[in-house]
């Protein structure tokens, strides 16, 4: 997961392939709950694993639940609608399928056994309404106070005088505001309904009746067969009591599978993007964006548990639609729409306005920075494409999909800048690492920022830090050079074969984790730094055939969404036209310090003198050989860090890369 500040995007051109989807969030935490309240065990396939369904994992641990590995499965022994816990705090983050349905869960529970529990969440959870819930549950006889703003969390629950013998008259709710209130009440009042049926009937239209149907489903699957007239009343029978169906599998992410549906309707005109997880027979709502997706011109094709889209025409169609069945997935139609011909016009989409933001302010503010002109209603939103997008940096809210819908924008023919990346972790917390998997673009548009410099000034450091924190991928030139050679040590190459050296090099599987060094699975960090391999790596690196060999694999670094590159010659013959030059000169006398320093602290006795005459002796040869010999390159920022550590390099060589990026202006807001 990117755990940046921000995340640039090069302006990116196609894409295809395969990605698999987590679980669905929706339905995650529904199956959790459900699991958590049921008697018995019940064993979770595919559970999402994000910010969401950690909260409700956590507060179902709290509450007494048992949870267990097995294997890539989750265990999961309920309460049997009893409390364990009768005192707890419940910390929800801003996570609404945690908040609303456990609000209504231990508060009949609270109500009919005796218990005391707080739920609160980060600050915008504190802002997302919560009103109407807590009306309909006093109407049963719930006790639930505001410890803060009335209507909103976080929540006081204690026990109350329900009714649960004499017949309850039907309990009111709002379904105009979020259909959560609905679920969240079916979920819950299977536990008191043993004495008569409860009715729920829904006051307004209901919003988003996709996910209601998923509760539905899911109270099925435990046993509680719910009556429903229409979308406006609904009984929980007389004796209704949950029982774990065993075993449950959790299908992919319908919501996530719309930036690749947009994906393959935007980037895929030969090849398909092939989405797995999700598919024809989904239970979720949100696999009705296949619908708009096609009308915009995409070309899908789907099976159980599958889909494939394609491009079918471009630019995309403008469309006009209710988007009352698909209210997260319409996010991502708002930015297929600078994509398309003409004006996109997306309505009935007044609950985005109490999600994780508002959403219809948010998402017009970020597509005005794009260039699209916006028109902003109370429950709509209008969306024109600019003739030429505009390099942005996007603000994302603490907003999960406002980062992931923006992403697609770096399709329009600028960069993007993601602000606060990791905020998908809330439902996709490797969202990134998928879209990079599947997407193309020119090399040129690749960035690709390159730390030169003599032995020991840090370059290898310096590098490795910077790509950490502009979540760009890493390269250590030394190591190629020393992976080769231990490689060839192990096959029994000698170091006067060039040709058979140069076909280790070309078949070298080397790959950068966290900064180490892996061939294949192997973490090699340490092997390469045996002296026998880098008296091997310095002949190895003599050979013009391995040079070749070895140029081509570090110019297969160069990957999105960008590339730091360190060694002595990046930026003069692998890296050429990098968009950042960085050249270390720090004095052989501060080399010859830190190297003293490192072999001391390790135990290996040096003299700094001789390790002095050993650098300079080095630098001279480094400088003077014929093949790539060190030297900054032309326009390279020289970067005397004698004096600096890490962190204060780091800082100059990231301020001189923001004074290059066409957003620098907008990093932060």
């Amino acid at each position: 997961m990117f755990a940046t500040e921000f995340l640039d995007l090069p302006p990116l051109q196609t894409a295809s392939g395969l990605v698999r989807l987590p679980g669905s969030k929706s339905i995650s935490n529904r199956v959790l709950l459900l699991a958590g309240l049921s008697a018995g065990t019940t064993v979770v396939h595919d559970l999402l694993d994000s910010d969401d369904t950690r909260v409700m994992l956590e507060a179902l641990r709290t509450l007494g639940c048992g949870l267990e590995r097995e294997g890539e499965a989750l265990r999961v022994t309920g309460l049997g609608a009893r409390l364990k816990t009768t005192e707890a705090q419940l910390f929800l983050g801003n996570a609404g399928t945690a908040m609303r349905p456990l609000t209504a869960a231990l508060a009949v529970l609270a109500a009919t056994q005796g218990g005391r529990f707080e739920l609160s969440g980060v600050p915008r959870m504190h802002e997302r309404p919560i009103g109407d819930l807590v009306d309909a549950l006093r109407q049963l006889g719930c006790t639930v106070d505001y410890l803060g703003q009335d209507g909103y969390p976080p929540l006081r629950l204690s026990a109350g005088a329900l009714r649960t013998t004499a017949p309850i008259r039907a309990i009111r709710v709002r379904g105009d505001v979020s259909s959560q209130f609905l679920t969240a009440l079916l979920l819950a009042l299977p536990l008191v309904a043993q004495g008569n049926d409860i009715v729920v009937e829904v006051e307004g239209e209901l919003i988003s009746k996709p996910y209601v149907e998923i509760t539905l489903n899911l109270l099925a699957r435990f046993g509680i067969a719910v009556r429903r007239e229409g979308w406006q009343r609904f009984t929980i029978p007389q004796g209704s009591a949950y029982s774990s169906p065993g075993s449950i599998h959790v299908e992919g992410d319908a919501s996530s599978a719309s930036y690749f549906i947009a994906l393959g309707a935007i980037a895929a005109p030969d090849a398909p993007v092939r989405i797995e997880g999700v598919g024809s027979d989904s239970i979720q709502g949100d696999i009705r964006f296949v619908e708009a997706a096609q009308a915009m011109g995409a070309d899908v094709t789907s099976g159980p548990g599958w889909l494939e889209v394609k491009r079918s025409r471009f630019p995309l169609q403008a469309i006009t639609l209710d988007c009352n069945h698909i209210p997260d997935a319409a996010m991502t139609l708002a930015v297929m729409a600078l994509f398309a011909q003409g004006t996109t016009r997306l309505t009935n989409i007044a609950s985005w306005r109490v999600k994780e933001t508002d959403r219809i302010a948010a998402m017009a503010a970020e597509l005005r920075k794009l260039g699209a002109t916006v028109e902003e209603g109370a429950d709509s939103i209008a969306v024109t494409p600019p003739a030429r997008t505009s390099p942005a940096a996007v603000r994302t809210y603490d907003d999960h999909r406002i980062a992931m819908c923006f992403s697609l924008a770096a399709f329009a023919g600028a960069p993007v800048r993601i602000l606060d990346p990791k905020c998908v972790a809330k439902t996709f917390p490797e969202y990134f690492e998928a879209l990079f998997g599947l997407v193309r673009t020119r090399l040129d548009d690749i960035p690709v920022i390159t730390v030169d410099g003599p032995t020991a000034s840090g370059k290898g450091t310096l590098a490795s830090a910077v790509a950490k924190a502009l979540g760009y991928h890493f390269l250590d030139s030394g190591a190629v050079y020393r992976a080769t050679a231990l490689t060839a040590m192990r096959q029994g190459v000698p170091g006067d074969d060039e040709a058979a050296l140069a076909r280790v090099a070309a078949g070298l599987d080397l790959h950068f984790v966290g900064g180490d060094a892996h061939l294949g699975a192997e973490n090699v960090a340490e092997a390469l730094r045996d002296e026998q391999v880098g008296l091997m790596a310095s002949r190895v690196a003599a050979w013009p055939a391995v040079r070749e060999a070895l140029r081509q694999l570090q110019l297969g670094f160069r990957r999105v969404p960008g590339l730091v590159a360190d060694g002595r010659d990046m930026g003069t013959v692998i890296f050429p036209g990098a968009d950042l030059k960085v050249f270390l000169t720090a004095s052989a006398a501060t080399r010859a310090e830190r190297r003293y320093k490192q072999l001391i602290s390790k135990g290996i006795p040096a003299s700094i003198d001789d390790l002095r005459a050993d650098l300079e002796a080095r630098d001279a040869r480094d400088s003077n050989r014929s093949v790539a010999p060190l030297k900054p390159a032309p326009k390279a920022l020289l970067l005397d860090n004698s004096a600096l550590g890490v962190d204060d390099s780091m800082a100059l060589v990231l301020e001189a890369w923001e004074q290059r990026r066409p957003f620098a202006s907008a990093k932060g807001h």
